[in-house]
């Protein structure tokens, strides 16, 4: 996920010597020396606890931590218990990166997980990175997120989730295979860079005819002029890169007003709000790519079936991303004495089987792995189509 960067203040001495200047751009590699692992294995939790985007970093809190539970009571790693250090990031890029910085230089945490969107992610990149703490984010997929100003691959950046250009690929791939759509109609979120980037790729790759093109700004509520547009064409779906908290309400406002073609999102559509904002029974023949899916393998069923006795409710996406995302560390983690040795971990993961897939991580530190697409009938999962890794 993504929201747009906005630039880090420095405060405090501390953290003014982790914000990279503008004569200076941060590079992709430390100088430090990182963190030593001590009798825990300290996990720091950089989420968006509270505000706009808090249901992603709440859900992935909720996974992250039943990983650790889980890890610990079958010993920890290597005998040593994960310490888990959480702290909110309030859904702020500025804030993001203090929290970064906090975790690394006070608490000496030794990797850190999140944040949940690429906007904060990107944010606390630099420091991570200057501190030489390996930073995992379950969910951000602007592309560059991972490569440094200096065009190099950052050496402490990861990420659990499929890239924002791999969506766009995959929403063209999904409605020409599986829709059969030979023309569409886009309308997507002309504010956010996320939905920017998908709808640009889809652009580029679809083989289609996109007969009408339509943005909206976050925060909208009336998307009837636009939706009116839309229905006086003629089209087999409605390709709509965004948010849950607008495109919940449009997918409302268009079956009330008759449009009853398959609508098809990224993942930005992946929280149970979507089904609230457009009342489950507007929400069906609604598709969105996903991370995760309990239908997938017998190992995310398991999982599906633990946090459902645990929590009284299905798993998201995010939980799944996040609960997979410390069980890489753990698997980085063994044998490793310092921040830096778990960087390395990550890096070389092959064939990491989680709940999201199997994942390899490649150079640019994105993990390669298939993306389902979920679809929903009465706003209840009703189909998980895989649509391979290319």
């Amino acid at each position: 996920m993504q929201k747009k960067i906005f630039a880090t203040i420095g405060m405090g001495l501390a953290l003014f010597s982790l914000v990279a200047c503008d004569a200076a751009p941060p590079s992709s590699t430390s100088n430090a020396d990182g963190t030593k692992i001590g009798k825990t294995v300290k996990i720091g939790l950089n989420l968006e606890l509270t505000g706009p985007v808090s249901a992603y970093g709440s859900a992935e809190k909720v996974g992250a931590m039943m990983a650790v539970a889980e890890i610990n009571k079958a010993g920890g790693i290597n005998g040593k218990k994960i310490e888990v250090i959480s702290k909110d990031n309030k859904s702020e890029n500025a804030e993001s990166a203090t929290v970064t910085t906090s975790l690394a230089t006070q608490n000496n945490v030794n990797v850190i997980v999140g944040s949940s969107t690429s906007g904060t992610a990107a944010a606390a990149s630099p420091n991570a990175t200057q501190s030489a703490v390996p930073l995992i984010t379950p969910s951000g997929t602007q592309d560059d997120l991972t490569i440094a100003k200096d065009g190099k691959t950052y050496n402490y950046i990861y990420r659990t989730t499929f890239i924002d250009s791999y969506q766009g690929d995959v929403l063209s791939r999904f409605a020409s295979d599986h829709l059969k759509a030979k023309k569409v109609a886009l309308f997507y979120d002309n504010s956010s860079d996320y939905a920017k980037g998908i709808a640009k790729r889809f652009k580029s790759v679809y083989k289609g005819k996109i007969v009408s093109e339509s943005t909206y700004q976050s925060g909208d509520t009336d998307f009837q002029s636009a939706l009116t547009k839309i229905k006086n064409q003629n089209y087999d779906a409605v390709i709509m890169p965004g948010y849950y908290q607008e495109t919940g309400t449009i997918i409302k406002q268009a079956r009330e007003m008759g449009i009853k073609v398959p609508i098809v999102g990224p993942d930005g559509f992946a929280d149970a709000k979507l089904v609230e904002l457009g009342g489950k029974d507007n929400v069906t023949d609604v598709y969105y790519l996903s991370g995760y899916s309990a239908s997938i393998s017998k190992k995310a069923a398991t999982f599906a079936k633990h946090y459902k006795k645990k929590y009284s409710q299905e798993p998201s996406m995010f939980a799944a991303l996040a609960y997979d995302s410390v069980y890489m560390v753990a698997e980085a983690a063994k044998g490793a004495k310092t921040s830096k040795d778990i960087s390395k971990g990550i890096a070389t993961l092959k064939e990491f089987e989680g709940v999201t897939g199997t994942m390899t991580i490649d150079y640019k530190h994105n993990p390669i792995k298939s993306v389902t697409v979920i679809g929903l009938t009465k706003g209840k999962e009703s189909s998980a189509t895989v649509i391979a890794a290319k």
